[in-house]
């Protein structure tokens, strides 16, 4: 199966806000299991290359896909490793009765949602500072 290199921005935000808002739904009823949602979106997006979410949503574009601002596909499947890692913790945090743990998890990756939402990717900016550091290392080696 083939990964595409790029994707619409607006299906990248879609994503980005149902993370948050399933996040938001678990904080206001207690239903832990919404978190299962996007985690298993991402989860299906990283190692099957099939995001259930970006594809619904490919559906309701009113262009074509090339004519929105793409986002790297390889960049997308890492902010998504992270906000599965945040899920994952965060759902196995309240199902062992560790809220606080929970709490914390949920609550980074409803942040770094908000944040990308509003304009700002830090996953962008590890992905960026990790390519940094390792190219340094190489050099380092080469010498």
């Amino acid at each position: 199966m083939s990964v595409p290199h790029a994707i619409p921005r607006p299906l990248v935000r879609l994503n980005q806000w149902i993370i948050l808002l399933s996040v938001i739904f678990t904080w206001l009823t207690g239903v832990t299991w919404l978190l299962v949602i996007p985690l298993t979106a991402n989860l299906l997006g990283i190692i099957c290359h099939y995001n259930p979410i970006i594809r619904v949503g490919k559906l309701f574009l009113k262009k074509a896909p090339s004519a929105y601002i793409p986002e790297d596909a390889q960049q997308q499947k890492f902010n998504s490793s992270i906000a599965s890692f945040c899920l994952g913790v965060g759902l196995l945090g309240y199902m062992l009765n560790w809220a606080v743990v929970g709490y914390i998890f949920t609550s980074m990756v409803a942040i770094a949602s908000s944040i990308a939402i509003a304009g700002f990717c830090i996953g962008c900016f590890l992905h960026f500072q990790l390519k940094q550091w390792q190219y340094r290392r190489s050099l380092k080696k080469s010498f």
